[in-house]
């Protein structure tokens, strides 16, 4: 019966693993994934270093962005965090505060 408990024990363990670490991460590097291949000249990014620039050039690994008018630098597609825009259109719909909310 102690063998059964352990093995019960263990079972229950690995599926808790399962649902709050490696089901999550698969989520976000599928998200990632899906971002990096949706991105298209014109669209303003950031990336994982916090530099923010517009996309000029996309080739089959590597991503061009201009960081400021006439300053453009190469970095790794996979090396963008999220997309700027997707961001603003987030917020659009949100409400602003007023005085009387903030009492």
């Amino acid at each position: 019966m102690q063998g059964l408990d352990t093995l019960i024990f263990l079972v229950l363990l690995v599926g808790i693993f399962y649902f709050m670490l490696i089901r999550p991460q698969k989520r976000r590097v599928e998200q990632h994934k899906n971002l990096v291949e949706s991105i298209s000249d014109g669209d303003e990014v950031v990336t994982i270093g916090g530099i923010y620039g517009t996309v000029v050039r996309i080739d089959d690994d590597e991503i061009e962005l201009e960081v400021s008018p006439g300053t453009r630098m190469r970095f790794v597609k996979s090396a963008v965090a999220r997309r700027v825009t997707e961001d603003l259109e987030d917020t659009e719909g949100e409400t602003e505060w007023t005085e009387d909310d903030q009492a």
